[in-house]
């Protein structure tokens, strides 16, 4: 039987598992002092929540943190965790949503873990953050979770509109879902505190690094990537490596895996023009070091996406 928004609760309750597995579930509360959920034994999915106004306080095993306006917290599934309107707050405005997590957002997630499957994304206040279009990302997640199939999807949900909760059915709407929550995530990866000044890595390791990120499928090399950041190859790939921890192929050959990961996950494109889109020459390689990487083949990880 299917799962309805209907069937949700307006808001969560203590000890509520939170979606089944394999579903996208978004919504947007407004609580007041006293609201908190706790689930002894964590939730079957991710749980994203963006902050809009007022303070929240999450808890993930050992870690915690507060939530103020711009914060992006991510949840991973299976832990203890509890949040709620932090202790002298007036009220906690958030987006939330409960799904998969697609294995290409690791790698913007990742520096901003904090430990126990908990990941704090904060605004860069010089930047001012990119709040409208967030703000924009999540109406469209929820406008497309509620999308029925047939017709065409909404552009977006009103501002207005007070509907609490959706969930997305079949793949397309799924699929535009995560769509919206992938532009939050890099969104809000892209703005953080910390993200491009201040980390210690050298501009032009960091510049490098954009390049790769930026076109993983295209035909880069060590030296061509020394030209751009006018270092010697010798000099940048062991700059690079000692920065980063591992070397610039390395590096882009992950980049790479990420790339081909999201093109599984979000087009019909065979296997074999996934492999040249994402820079891989050969399709029997490309075969081999995703099965490295992933633990399943190409054609197995997109049928478990869609079956999921």
């Amino acid at each position: 039987m299917p799962v309805t928004a209907d069937g949700l609760p307006e808001t969560a309750a203590s000890g509520d598992p939170g979606p089944p597995p394999g579903l996208v579930v978004v919504g947007r509360y407004d609580e007041l002092p006293g609201y908190a959920v706790q689930r002894p034994r964590g939730a079957d999915s991710w749980l994203f929540t963006w902050t809009v106004g007022g303070r929240g306080t999450l808890r993930q095993g050992r870690a915690e943190t507060g939530a103020g306006a711009g914060d992006l917290v991510v949840l991973a599934p299976g832990i203890p965790h509890r949040y709620g309107v932090q202790q002298g707050a007036g009220h906690w405005e958030f987006w939330w949503a409960h799904c998969g997590a697609r294995p290409s957002w690791s790698a913007w997630l990742g520096p901003h873990g904090r430990g126990d499957g908990l990941y704090v994304v904060t605004p860069d206040p010089a930047d001012g953050g990119p709040y409208a279009r967030i703000e924009a990302a999540f109406r469209r997640m929820l406008a497309d979770a509620r999308w029925t199939g047939t017709g065409t999807p909404p552009d977006t949900a009103a501002p207005g509109d007070r509907v609490a909760v959706a969930v997305a059915h079949g793949t397309t709407a799924r699929e535009l879902a995560l769509g919206a929550l992938e532009e939050v995530v890099l969104l809000t990866a892209g703005a953080a505190r910390g993200a491009r000044t201040g980390t210690g890595v050298d501009p032009r390791i960091q510049r490098a690094q954009e390049l790769i990120e930026a076109d993983p499928g295209a035909p880069h090399t060590v030296r061509s990537l020394a030209v751009e950041v006018s270092l010697s190859p010798t000099r940048f790939a062991h700059l690079f490596t000692q920065q980063v921890g591992r070397s610039p192929m390395r590096a882009l050959r992950e980049a790479r895996l990420r790339h081909a990961a999201r093109l599984l996950e979000s087009t019909d494109l065979s296997v074999e023009r996934v492999a040249a889109a994402s820079g891989f020459a050969s399709p029997f390689h490309f075969n081999r070091v995703f099965r490295d990487r992933y633990g399943t083949p190409p054609g197995a990880y997109r049928a478990g996406r869609l079956n999921g």
